[in-house]
């Protein structure tokens, strides 16, 4: 749980990701299309990748991939990042993390 809680609080946009997964691909596309600067850390190429995933269901995020933190704040999975963006919260909530370029 405290790695998973560093690296959400050290990475402004942080999704917790496995590389065999589309709908973490999908959401990863969809942070880089709006512009948002996210870092991915790939579950599955982490030594501790087993321990962080149940971290991620205690959490709350059932399935545990993928899993959105905004500003060191859980959001959630592909359900609620699909959500926000369709109501338009989402780009709201990037704003800060979103590259001067792309605005």
């Amino acid at each position: 749980m405290e790695k998973v809680k560093k690296l959400a609080s050290e990475n402004g946009v942080m999704v917790f990701s496995k590389s065999s997964c589309c709908l973490c691909y999908a959401v990863s596309i969809l942070l880089r299309e709006v512009g948002a600067n996210a870092y991915v850390h790939e579950l599955d190429h982490d030594s501790e990748g087993k321990e962080m995933e149940k971290a991620l269901i205690k959490m709350g995020c059932n399935p545990s991939v993928p899993a959105l933190f905004i500003g060191g704040k859980l959001i959630g999975g592909t359900n609620e990042i699909m959500s926000l963006h369709l109501k338009g919260s989402l780009l709201q909530l990037l704003n800060p993390y979103i590259s001067s370029d792309h605005l």
